[in-house]
């Protein structure tokens, strides 16, 4: 009687096992990514003891622990700040070292790291993290960052890719960084590309320290010492690019100030930097938890609140209420002002139009209405 090996589906290849000594499912995942950092030089772990600046959220993290530690009568279970050394290597001057034949070289900071002259952290190589919110940005790309350069956007660093083909504008790049005091180094494109994210750098990138926001009863008092008081709140916008444009017409149109949400919202970022033309600069930006909340904290102050509608109940170009201190809410790209936000508003503002379109970009709105503002402001003065 035949047997199951003369079946038609029978199996003809040994059926595979386990892996023996495997090391875990993820060993696979992890080739090629480095050692994984100890606890003390993450820089968002409690236990972090690294040289560079504390992220607040790692600050968070530690008097917490502290606090639960004394409740409980522990000692607590946090990392020693500036007890450990993270940084790549501390070098003078500016620039890229180079070699004989005066071909920019890395220099090394142990383990056949790049040493970064302003005292980066310390990472694994080939690994990604995720950085601390308050941690500074890399904005990559030759146009993006060659932009950001003439908008004077700030900056700390500037990386370049060993080998990189120079052209017209890295030439430009780098002799701008030179004349701004940028400090300068040259990496793998390896190391570039795990700095990244994997992200098209073009083999340039720029860091950009983290956007010190403005606190908002601070705002809020310092509009009203002005004649004429005037703030924009952002309800949702999400695209920084819109966020630059809006700060960049705040700016050209007299406001005091913009403020955002923390949450659901696009925060200043090497983008909006680099759209707002430098703006950000000169406009106060703060960030509130509870937009709703601010809202009505600037009614009692004294502002009136406006929010644009599409459908709202007044026309822009009958806001006799626009002389006065005044904050203008400019809704989302999508959905526009949302609920409680709209019911927060004094009244709704609507931008007339004479074709069908349904409804204007966030910021081309919030333009035209702080235009008229100033029109207003202008005719009354």
């Amino acid at each position: 009687m035949a047997g199951n090996s003369q079946r038609r589906s029978r199996r003809l290849t040994p059926k595979a096992g386990a892996p023996k000594g495997s090391g875990g499912k993820g060993r696979d995942a992890l080739a090629g990514r480095g050692r994984t950092l100890p606890a003390d030089e993450r820089p968002w772990h409690k236990a972090y003891s690294g040289t560079e600046k504390l992220p607040q959220r790692t600050a968070w993290k530690q008097e917490k622990e502290r606090r639960s530690a004394a409740e409980e009568g522990r000692a607590p279970k946090i990392g020693k700040p500036g007890t450990k050394d993270t940084t790549w290597g501390k070098g003078g001057g500016r620039g890229v070292p180079t070699n004989k034949s005066g071909r920019g070289v890395p220099t090394s900071g142990g383990r056949g790291r790049p040493e970064s002259r302003s005292g980066g952290p310390r990472v694994a190589p080939g690994r990604r993290t995720n950085p601390a919110k308050d941690a500074p940005e890399l904005l990559v790309g030759r146009n993006p960052v060659l932009e950001s350069l003439r908008a004077n956007v700030p900056a700390t660093a500037l990386y370049v890719a060993q080998g990189l083909n120079t052209d017209d504008r890295i030439s430009e790049i780098v002799r701008t960084a030179a004349d701004r005091g940028i400090a300068m180094l040259e990496v793998s494109r390896a190391e570039l590309d795990r700095m990244t994210g994997g992200v098209l750098h073009q083999g340039v990138g720029l860091q950009v320290p983290p956007f010190r926001y403005e606190p908002f009863e601070e705002l809020t008092a310092a509009a009203l010492e002005q004649p004429a008081p005037l703030l924009v709140a952002l309800d949702g916008v999400t695209d920084p690019r819109n966020l630059g444009a809006v700060i960049r017409s705040a700016a050209a149109f007299g406001a005091q100030g913009v403020f955002v949400p923390e949450r659901r919202a696009a925060g200043i970022t090497a983008t909006a930097w680099r759209t707002s033309a430098g703006a950000a600069a000169r406009v106060p930006v703060a960030q509130v938890t509870n937009l709703t909340r601010a809202l009505k904290a600037c009614k009692d102050a004294g502002f009136l609140v406006v929010g644009l509608d599409a459908d709202g109940e007044t026309d822009l170009y009958h806001l006799e209420a626009a002389v006065g201190p005044l904050v203008v809410v400019v809704g989302s790209e999508g959905r526009g002002l949302s609920r409680l936000v709209g019911q927060t508003c004094d009244l709704t503002v609507q931008i007339p139009m004479v074709s069908d379109v349904e409804s204007l970009n966030a910021s081309v709105a919030a333009a035209v209405t702080l235009a008229e503002v100033a029109r207003r402001r202008a005719a009354e003065g």
